[in-house]
């Protein structure tokens, strides 16, 4: 008898004793479970779709006579002379054609700052690239309206 414990303890054939050399992964995954269903169920403290827009303090002497471009929130748009020498504003089908509005005007009345009043609704790209065009033309003065 003292063969066999002695070749079961060497590791031969006897393999009830084995130990195990296995990690078990169960109880980590439980535990990855649990902190998924608490991040997942916790509200995000912050809300990355809401935006914080500084203030606009008034200007001291608004412009007498401006160029206003105006952008509703279904994307029409019109352009017009307003202040002293108003003109009735000009729907505009599309931003080329308002462009094009924009360079007549703008040779009419070389002086004139461009006032451009976008709805909160408006897309902002639109409202970027009238001030870019307004850019490439030489207008200097170009301004948002603000309430």
């Amino acid at each position: 008898m003292a063969s066999s414990f002695s070749s079961s303890m060497r590791g031969g054939r006897g393999g009830r004793n084995k130990l195990k050399s296995e990690i078990n992964v169960v109880p980590y995954i439980d535990v990855m479970l649990v902190l998924l269903i608490i991040f997942m169920v916790m509200p995000s403290s912050n809300n990355p779709s809401q935006i914080d827009l500084p203030q606009a303090e008034r200007s001291t002497r608004p412009p007498d006579d401006y160029l206003q471009i105006v952008i509703k929130p279904n994307g029409a748009l019109s352009i017009g002379v307003q202040g002293k020498n108003q003109e009735a504003p000009e729907t505009a089908p599309n931003r080329d054609a308002l462009v094009k509005k924009l360079r007549a005007l703008h040779q009419d009345h070389p002086e004139y700052p461009v006032l451009i009043s976008g709805d909160k609704e408006s897309k902002y790209d639109d409202v970027i690239q009238l001030i870019s065009e307004a850019k490439k033309m030489g207008i200097n003065r170009v301004g948002l309206a603000t309430k």
